[in-house]
């Protein structure tokens, strides 16, 4: 009976692999990419260095205005104005909500993530926006009412664009589903609303949700400010998600369509189970990158009244005692925007790893 021996595996050649390999296949493999590479050098050189003397080797972090004497960004304006920026004019003494407020999402989020049962996955989504709700609201349980004027900051900018993206979520799904159906007063109404809403700025729709939108009630009734601001926004977003779930509903074969009718399963029944998954599926990239769209134009809210973190920087400085700190104000607001926007892409790559299904 003939014998085989197996060869020892045998280590790659030195200069196959390590960093070294790594550089002259990626960095240095042509003249071009050396040129580009030596380039992009020179310019994070020159870039990187004197942006971290300004931000934190030649920063000031504590003291008085007057006591500062380094050439550097000046924090102690955003440590003396922090509340301001996260909490916009909400009392001080019930500020413990929106921070229980926070801790409850990342809580949430852990759970969603567990390998937990759909209808708990539904009762987390349905319970924590009114738990939310309550806690930053008040009213009720003993807690103290404040009012949505006194919202602002960090706080108000992470309502608005939690609600508009929940929200417009369900209504975009129905708006795609809609726009597809064999009906044609109900094609001609969601193509009719969503051409309309995306052939308007956002700006407009504010302003009508602001203006207009009380006129279709009784007079004497009052519609909150902030409520007519979420309507405005939710419904703008709504248009664009609906068509991002079009296109995905689109990628869908049509065998999975007869795979449905053969299995004898209704019309919802079908979209649900079968065709809504893998569409959404296909479509987390552009949902995601509509969601970021959302959370950075909740900036706008500024011009119907609503003062979000950014519009708390214009606000501070004018304050007398702090004029000419625009810079340290802007500089804070756009990391806290960053790392926000960064934390739901890696998300979504996230969710897109969990859900993928080819490699599998």
């Amino acid at each position: 009976m003939a014998t085989f021996k197996l060869k020892e595996a045998r280590e790659a050649p030195l200069n196959t692999k390590g960093p070294i390999h790594w550089m002259r296949e990626k960095l240095f493999s042509n003249i071009a990419n050396t040129v580009l590479t030596l380039l992009g050098f020179y310019l994070i050189f020159i870039t990187i260095p004197p942006v971290l003397d300004w931000m934190i080797f030649d920063a000031t972090w504590s003291g008085t205005k007057e006591e500062i004497t380094k050439d550097g960004a000046r924090w102690i304006f955003i440590i003396e104005k922090f509340d301001q920026f996260m909490y916009g004019f909400y009392p001080e003494v019930e500020q413990w909500r929106p921070n229980l407020v926070f801790i409850l999402f990342f809580v949430s989020i852990t759970v969603f993530r567990m390998n937990i049962s759909s209808n708990a996955r539904l009762a987390l989504l349905i319970a924590y926006p009114i738990i939310s709700f309550i806690l930053i609201s008040g009213g009720i349980f003993g807690l103290v009412h404040v009012e949505t004027h006194d919202w602002g900051g960090l706080m108000l900018t992470m309502v608005v664009a939690a609600v508009g993206i929940i929200a417009s979520f369900p209504i975009g799904i129905l708006l795609a589903l809609g726009r597809q159906s064999h009906m044609p007063l109900i094609r001609t109404l969601c193509i009719g609303f969503i051409e309309f809403i995306r052939g308007v700025p956002l700006i407009t729709i504010l302003f009508m949700a602001s203006v207009i939108l009380p006129l279709f009630f009784h007079e004497g009734i009052e519609f909150d400010k902030l409520l007519r601001a979420l309507i405005g926004i939710t419904l703008f977003q709504s248009a664009y998600i609906a068509e991002v779930i079009r296109g995905g509903l689109q990628a869908i074969p049509k065998g999975q369509y007869e795979a449905g009718n053969a299995l004898g399963l209704s019309y919802w029944q079908a979209m649900f189970l079968i065709i809504l998954p893998q569409a959404l599926k296909i479509s987390i990239p552009n949902l995601v990158g509509s969601f970021i769209s959302l959370f950075k134009d909740t900036t706008l809210i500024l011009i119907i009244g609503l003062f979000d973190i950014l519009a708390m920087v214009t606000l501070t400085v004018s304050d007398t005692k702090w004029l000419g700190f625009e810079l340290e104000g802007y500089v804070f607001v756009s990391i806290i925007y960053w790392i926000i926007c960064f934390s739901m892409s890696q998300y979504s790559k996230a969710v897109e790893r969990r859900f993928n299904t080819e490699n599998k």
